[in-house]
């Protein structure tokens, strides 16, 4: 596949995923193309795993775990690990949304981790996620939803009626100026009643059925490619789903008999601390891993050699350096768009990168005939962090954090290079055959 498919692949993979829940729908939909075939474990049932067998474990529709089982004892190898996350920061519909004013229907929403608001504002929006409802048989279920076409509308203030803007910067009063425009509504319309009907329309599910809802608030366009030689691309939610696509590019074309138990691992609620049952700071890849090693008769002692000698990478994008704004960076840590994978380090450990894991993924990088580079933040500015080190802190295991560098991150609309995806997913596959 050429670079530029690669990156086609990926913009279809996200635009096939408006949501951490469809992100893992679209994975699951790939895993199904796939030879030798995938198996679906379930978290209620007793495991049994085959040497070479290919797995994935789904929890609560938006979190995954991948892995396939390697050849060789757990104790003599470890696990090799690639961690990444699947949302993104946004906006998310509240549970009593509608309310009407003015001939207006309004859907107030409630912000999801830390957005750039002002990219949100005379946008094609849309809605996506899931619904919880009753099925027949009285059990509770859930079903994705997507609005493909655009749905709602954050219309911005003229700037006749706010002179300073230009000089000010747009602000948003989050709970009055975020509401977002419907539609049209008649005095005899009820906003709750009309809001579902539409997810009945949408859903094929009775109103009166559907029970709660979890939505995410989605731009409809799509990604493209931009720049005169097209060596950028654009779209919604590179951070992260571009990681996670790279890691399952790797697993997938990479070796189907491994004598390493290969995992990736993809969590949603990252961006708001990863405090969940399904987040990285619970108990999910633990879960899944000491699964593993009991169902290979991996006893304790084996398994926590096993992890001493495991390692992961944790994937997320990474600040490119923007010259319009100088003074953001420092000096000299400016990294650049299509000069590749960029190794991020933080002294107080927001990343989980230190000496030993920078020089063994340098090492393989310059394997897989990869560029690299090193980012660190200014001092003065407060640096965010990934589940880099939430996961080496559960597990005890020796990790680093990277990323493709990318500008306008947590903006509705990101951009980044077409060459780093490539070699983003280079590395990972040399990572996963080194020894």
């Amino acid at each position: 596949m050429s670079v530029r498919q690669q990156v086609q692949n990926l913009l279809d993979f996200i635009d096939a995923s408006p949501s951490p829940w469809h992100a893992v729908k679209t994975i699951e939909a790939q895993l199904a193309t796939q030879t030798p075939a995938w198996e679906r474990l379930d978290e209620t049932a007793r495991w049994t795993l085959q040497p070479g067998g290919r797995y994935y474990v789904v929890r609560d529709d938006s979190s995954i775990v991948l892995f396939v089982q390697g050849q060789k004892p757990l104790a003599e190898t470890g696990f090799k690990i690639i961690g990444a996350h699947t949302d993104s920061p946004g906006l998310r519909i509240k549970p009593n949304a509608a309310s009407s004013g003015d001939g207006l229907l309004r859907l107030g929403v409630e912000i999801y981790g830390g957005p750039i608001l002002a990219t949100f504002t005379d946008r094609d929006l849309s809605l996506a996620g899931r619904i919880a409802y009753k099925n027949d048989q009285d059990d509770i279920a859930s079903l994705l939803v997507k609005f493909d076409q655009p749905l709602l509308r954050l219309p911005n203030l003229a700037i006749h009626m706010n002179r300073t803007v230009n000089e000010d910067g747009l602000k948003l009063q989050k709970q009055t100026e975020l509401p977002l425009i419907l539609s049209a509504l008649t005095e005899e319309q009820l906003p709750q009643a009309y809001f579902s009907a539409l997810l009945q329309q949408q859903t094929g599910v009775a109103a009166t059925r559907i029970l709660s809802w979890d939505l995410a608030v989605y731009d409809t366009q799509k990604g493209a490619f931009w720049g005169a030689e097209n060596q950028f691309y654009a779209d919604s939610q590179l951070d992260n789903l571009s990681s996670c696509h790279a890691a399952l590019q790797a697993l997938l074309s990479g070796d189907t008999q491994p004598d390493t138990t290969l995992v990736c691992a993809f969590f949603d609620h990252e961006e708001i601390g990863s405090q969940s049952n399904k987040g990285a700071d619970g108990s999910f890849l633990p879960d899944v891993l000491q699964r593993i090693a009991l169902s290979t008769a991996t006893d304790n002692e084996d398994y926590a050699r096993a992890l001493a000698q495991s390692f992961m990478i944790s994937a997320d994008m990474a600040h490119a350096y923007q010259p319009n704004f100088p003074n953001a960076y420092d000096s000299e840590h400016k990294v650049g768009v299509n000069k590749g994978p960029v190794i991020k380090i933080n002294a107080n450990q927001s990343y989980s990168s230190e000496s030993v894991s920078v020089a063994m993924f340098a090492d393989w990088c310059e394997q897989a005939e990869v560029p690299y580079q090193t980012y660190s933040h200014r001092c003065d500015m407060p640096c965010g962090s990934t589940i880099g080190p939430i996961t080496a802190a559960k597990l005890g295991i020796r990790s680093i954090d990277v990323g493709s560098p990318m500008w306008a991150m947590h903006s509705i609309r990101e951009s980044a290079g077409v060459l780093d995806h490539d070699y983003l997913i280079r590395v990972m596959k040399r990572f996963f055959v080194a020894r």
